[in-house]
């Protein structure tokens, strides 16, 4: 007598109950999925508009940050970047000498 495996359970078309309910238990991950990307794409719009665009960008990846892995690891690198152009900036500044008036 040989042995059968179980049939595979049958997927039934879920109903709207069922989306509803995955809705609910996901609604924090939507959200701040939905929040990110707006935030995001209006700092890449304010790129080429008047706007604080890196700003926007910063805060987009970082309300994405405490969900994804990616947007974390997106953001370690703009913040690394953000500190070397600080510094460099700083550099440049220090190493500029302050106007002398011509002697009268």
């Amino acid at each position: 007598m040989e042995k059968r495996a179980a049939p595979a359970p049958k997927r039934e078309i879920q109903g709207p109950r069922a989306v509803l309910r995955f809705i609910a238990r996901s609604g924090k991950r939507i959200g701040v999925t939905v929040a990110g990307f707006l935030v995001l794409i209006a700092g890449l719009i304010m790129m080429v508009t008047p706007g604080p665009g890196t700003v926007a960008i910063i805060a987009g990846l970082a309300i994405l940050a405490t969900e994804y892995t990616w947007a974390e690891i997106m953001l370690d690198k703009v913040k690394t970047k953000a500190k070397q152009a600080g510094n460099a900036v700083r550099n440049r500044a220090r190493r500029k000498k302050p106007d002398q008036e011509p002697p009268v």
